[in-house]
């Protein structure tokens, strides 16, 4: 299989990820491609008509895009732990915590745009103040609701991911809030984490 991937992107990362800590990224061909709404890829978007990455490609089948369907098709493909819960309530705790970690990071790619990528003159203070307080607030959420005790999921995978990457970006932080931080700090030392460090730059 390949993946289209990018080195700086949270979501391709999320996908990686799980591909690491269910023991199936050998099978995994990692491509890099840059992309962004303002600059085209054709390569991806043969593959995405949303120009998105990450896209996984299997042979002689079609191809798969974004990171939460890449992520359940790969947890099909082994014997293990499944990572997405199947059942009950620890598969409705998962995927909550999948969504809020995917809109986190997409407000921080919000917030991105109003802080230093869309040019000066068209930028919305206002937009950015909202975006604000909205990682504030879900960073408060998640002081309270991470249950560190829990075995490693598709929404604790989705979470480090996107908290990684707001660090990177240097994003409001979440250091502030201990419980989160203790927990992050744990997660990021893990060999799926270490073997998929964010790098690079934003080309518009």
């Amino acid at each position: 299989m390949i993946l289209y991937y990018q080195t700086h992107s949270p979501f391709a990362r999320k996908a990686l990820v799980f591909a690491h800590e269910i023991g199936l990224a050998d099978r995994l061909k990692v491509i890099h491609h840059e992309t962004s709404p303002t600059r085209r890829n054709d390569e991806v978007y043969a593959e995405n008509p949303l120009g998105k990455v990450p896209v996984l490609l299997r042979e002689g089948e079609e191809p798969i895009f974004d990171s939460d369907v890449i992520c359940a098709y790969l947890d099909t493909l082994h014997e293990g732990r499944k990572r997405i819960p199947e059942v009950g309530e620890p598969r409705w705790r998962a995927l909550r915590m999948q969504s809020v970690a995917q809109v986190l990071a997409q407000t921080g790619i919000g917030l991105r745009w109003e802080w230093e990528r869309r040019p000066e003159h068209l930028r919305y203070p206002e937009l950015a103040k909202g975006y604000e307080e909205k990682i504030e607030v879900t960073y408060d959420w998640l002081e309270q609701t991470l249950s560190p005790e829990e075995d490693v999921d598709i929404g604790q995978i989705a979470l480090a991911t996107a908290l990684s990457w707001m660090a990177f970006r240097y994003l409001p932080s979440f250091r502030n809030r201990p419980r989160l931080t203790r927990w992050f700090d744990a997660f990021e030392g893990r060999p799926s984490m270490q073997a998929t460090p964010l790098s690079g730059e934003t080309f518009d």
